[in-house]
């Protein structure tokens, strides 16, 4: 009967263990340019892209998602890394494309990375939000979430929110909700506007600049791949439920989200009256400090 039991516990625990195991690059993302510049590593938990003077490197999930809780440990571009940008994204393909942005802005050393973020629906963007973070970036990995669903999009970096973007579709905001979107990622040189919009040029001797990924999970019910164009249901993290297809802020996250636009917001194209002397954005008006 004890040998039964163990054996049972046994078989439990490694199915768990097996669920719940972080994802492989080689499975689940395909290197799309670089020239050997992007490599997957330590027998594909580890993902790096470098950049140097004549090219950076990008891949891509080769699945697109309909709604989903992603997940992915990022370390940036460490020292003197002005002029370069790792985007981190999700976006669909075609001319009305719809895209969820995490973007990464280098500086000088010493100096705090800029966090960009955006949201186009129907291929119109404009909705830019700008952070400092409460760390450094470069000296280990962090988490950088986002969570979509057809009611809001929430940015989270370690699991704390800091911008919410929600579906204003009843005052007539396009949101992104019908085009599944697959996961992009990019080192490259920006150096004609990412760092002080541009005066800070990149620093070839620094180079070959590296930025490195691991831990990547995703959650979603609908997921196309190469194979087929329909929804299957997919998890490789450890959780069996599906509350983020209808969650929100609750209590404590709205006083996370508060603290970092407070403390680290640095532009919120809601409050920018030059840009908009004819009115704010629509989804402006309710709340602007969260939307």
């Amino acid at each position: 009967m004890m040998t039964t039991s163990l054996l049972l516990n046994f078989l439990i625990s490694l199915t768990f263990l097996m669920f719940s195991s972080a994802s492989n690059f080689f499975q689940d993302f395909d290197i799309t340019w670089g020239d050997g510049r992007a490599k997957i590593l330590e027998n594909g938990e580890l993902l790096t892209l470098s950049l140097d003077k004549a090219s950076g490197s990008g891949f891509q999930s080769k699945s697109e998602y309909l709604f989903g809780k992603i997940d992915m440990q990022l370390k940036l571009v460490p020292r003197n890394s002005a002029g370069t940008v790792t985007a981190y994204y999700l976006s669909s393909e075609g001319s009305m494309w719809d895209e969820i942005d995490f973007e990464f802005l280098g500086n000088l050393s010493g100096e705090p990375y800029i966090l960009h973020t955006n949201v186009y629906s129907q291929g119109k963007g404009d909705k830019e939000q700008q952070f400092y973070l409460w760390f450094d970036p470069t000296a280990d990995f962090h988490t950088y979430s986002i969570l979509w669903n057809p009611q809001r999009i929430i940015f989270s970096v370690d699991d704390t929110p800091i911008r919410e973007f929600n579906n204003s579709e009843s005052i007539g905001v396009p949101f992104p909700k019908k085009q599944p979107m697959r996961i992009y990622s990019s080192l490259w040189n920006a150096d004609n506007w990412a760092t002080r919009g541009g005066l800070v040029k990149t620093d070839w001797t620094q180079a070959p600049f590296e930025a490195s990924y691991r831990n990547f999970s995703v959650e979603s019910d609908c997921v196309w791949s190469s194979e087929s164009s329909s929804c299957t249901s997919v998890s490789s993290s450890s959780s069996t439920s599906d509350q983020w297809i209808s969650q929100d802020l609750n209590t404590i996250n709205q006083k996370r989200l508060k603290w970092v636009q407070d403390n680290y917001m640095i532009y919120n194209y809601c409050t920018d009256f030059k840009r908009f002397p004819q009115g704010l954005p629509p989804e402006c008006t309710p709340c602007p400090s969260t939307t």
